[in-house]
């Protein structure tokens, strides 16, 4: 699809977009643009401006310059049809209601929200409808804030930490929703601090440091604009100095004996390695993985910025 096709008929669209808390750029110029149907995940250390970006696709907060759309449409209008549902962080549950009387208390704001049974149903928490919120674990008040987004039946899902709190078995499970949710042809775009989740779910990842985009495109992307390769091996416990002395070598992580090594030049890394540590045994060259690429592009930031 050519580029002015999926501007014109964007999910979102950022053109230009600053927020400045006094000398402290939250968010520095960001250009974005989501096509209908994907699934785009947000990364980036805290203070990166991630949190800011998507308060202002919301409505929350107003850019100090540039522009949102959300379908071509402001972003309050947006919201205000139902055609985005959020699911942030900390969002508050009424105490006194049952979980099925949160979520439709939401749906009666919304002039075309789907069932509440429905709403429940997607979030697998048809058994929780009548359990009062302060009865539920975390991992299951996340499921409910899920729902409480679903209701309305929106075109667009924004996600802040959607599987805080949330066990192995049970963000399998939200991630399983998930899809079955964008298999209707919607669009999601969240943010997460699980890198494996963006490395498996996400058709898309837009890394964000210091209130700019550093890279945007598929997994396999913005691996390779980190560069370089990780060599695993086991070595002796107390190589770290040698290896940290090698040629190439642009991080390490040593556990158990055994040896996470990221380079940018793998053959030279091996090389010095070998002639260093010639007991190091049960070696592995790999493409470096989404979290040394987070790694790599992430760490340069010297301005100050806020989440």
């Amino acid at each position: 699809m050519r580029e002015q096709d999926i501007t014109a008929g964007a999910a979102v669209r950022l053109s230009g977009l600053r927020k400045h808390y006094g000398d402290v750029h939250a968010v520095d110029g960001v250009d974005l643009t989501i096509a209908p149907g994907e699934v785009v995940a947000l990364l980036g250390p805290n203070g990166a401006g991630k949190s800011t970006t998507v308060d202002m696709i919301l409505g929350l907060s107003v850019p100090d310059s540039g522009t949102v759309t959300v379908f071509g449409r402001e972003p309050g209008d947006a919201v205000g049809d139902g055609m985005i549902g959020a699911m942030l962080q900390g969002g508050a549950l009424v105490e006194d209601l049952t979980v099925a009387e949160t979520v439709g208390m939401v749906a009666a704001l919304h002039r075309k929200p789907m069932p509440v049974r429905d709403a429940l149903r997607r979030a697998g928490i048809e058994d929780l409808a009548n359990r009062r919120s302060t009865r539920l674990s975390g991992g299951q008040k996340q499921r409910v804030r899920f729902a409480v987004a679903l209701v309305s039946d929106p075109d667009l899902l924004i996600l802040d930490e959607p599987t805080a709190a949330m066990d192995v078995g049970t963000r399998r499970e939200f991630w399983k929703s998930m899809y079955e949710y964008t298999n209707t042809g919607r669009t999601v775009l969240f943010a997460t601090h699980y890198l494996e989740e963006a490395e498996e779910f996400a058709d898309r990842v837009v890394l964000m440091r210091s209130g700019r985009i550093v890279a945007d495109g598929s997994v396999a992307q913005v691996r390779a604009l980190a560069g370089g390769r990780t060599i695993r091996a086991v070595v002796p416990a107390a190589a770290e100095p040698v290896i940290a002395g090698l040629p190439a070598v642009t991080g390490l992580e040593l556990r158990g004996g055994r040896a996470a090594i990221s380079s940018s030049d793998s053959d030279a890394t091996l090389r010095a390695l070998l002639a260093e540590i010639p007991e190091a045994h049960d070696i592995e060259i790999g493409a470096v993985g989404l979290e040394g690429a987070f790694l790599s592009l992430t760490t340069e930031a010297t301005e100050e910025t806020v989440r």
